[in-house]
C-alpha cells in the first residue's frame, strides 16, 4: 500500500551512465556521423602507412599528419562528447570547441587529400588512401552541416539582453509615461 502512494509522487534517482547519447552537445545523427569520420579518417591513414616508396613524400607526409590527427582528435572528442567526461574537463564552450575542430579538420583533410592526389605515385595504395581521403572530408562537411542546421554557428549567436540594459530600457520607459 505504501509503495503505491510514494511511486506516483516520488522520483527514483537516475542510474549513473558512462556512455550518454544523446546529449545536449552531440546528437543521435552527429554521434553517427563522427563515428564515420573516425572510422574514415583511420582508414585513409592505414592506407597511406602501408605505402612502402614515394617519388615526393612531402605530399604524402602532410597527408599522414592530417588523417593521423584527425582520427585521434575525433576520436578524443567522440568520447569526451558521448560521455559525462566533458563535464570534467572545465571547457564550458563544448559547441564552439565542437564546430571550430570540425571545420578546421574538413578545411585541411580537403587540402592535404588534393595536395596528395596531385603528387603521388598512383599506386593503387595511394588512390585507395585519397578516396578515403575524400571520404572523410564529405563526412566532416556533412557533420559541419548538421552541426549549423542544429545549433546555428556558436560564436554569431546574439548575446541575450544584459540585466543593465533592460533596466535602463525600463527606466526610460517609466520616465517617458510619467512625463505625460
Amino acid at each position: 500500500m505504501a509503495d503505491q502512494v510514494y511511486n506516483a509522487t516520488t522520483v527514483q534517482e537516475p542510474t549513473k551512465k558512462c556512455f550518454v547519447i544523446p546529449t545536449e552537445h552531440l546528437s543521435m545523427v552527429r554521434w553517427v556521423i563522427k563515428v564515420a569520420e573516425v572510422i574514415l579518417s583511420f582508414l585513409a591513414f592505414i592506407l597511406e602507412e602501408v605505402v612502402t616508396s614515394c617519388m615526393s613524400c612531402s605530399p604524402l607526409y602532410f597527408f599522414e599528419f592530417v588523417s593521423c590527427t584527425a582520427f585521434l582528435f575525433t576520436t578524443l572528442l567522440l568520447i569526451l562528447l558521448s560521455t559525462t567526461l566533458h563535464r570534467k574537463v572545465g571547457i564550458e564552450s563544448w559547441s564552439t570547441v565542437d564546430f571550430v575542430y570540425t571545420g578546421a579538420i574538413a578545411f585541411f583533410f580537403f587540402i592535404s587529400t588534393i595536395v596528395f592526389i596531385a603528387d603521388n605515385g598512383g599506386t593503387p595504395l595511394e588512390k585507395a588512401a585519397v578516396v578515403f581521403g575524400f571520404l572523410a572530408t564529405f563526412a566532416f562537411i556533412v557533420d559541419i552541416g548538421m552541426f549549423v542546421k542544429n545549433k546555428g554557428i556558436p560564436f554569431l549567436k546574439k548575446s541575450p539582453q544584459t540585466p543593465s540594459t533592460a533596466q535602463n530600457a525600463e527606466e526610460e520607459k517609466l520616465r517617458s509615461n510619467g512625463a505625460e
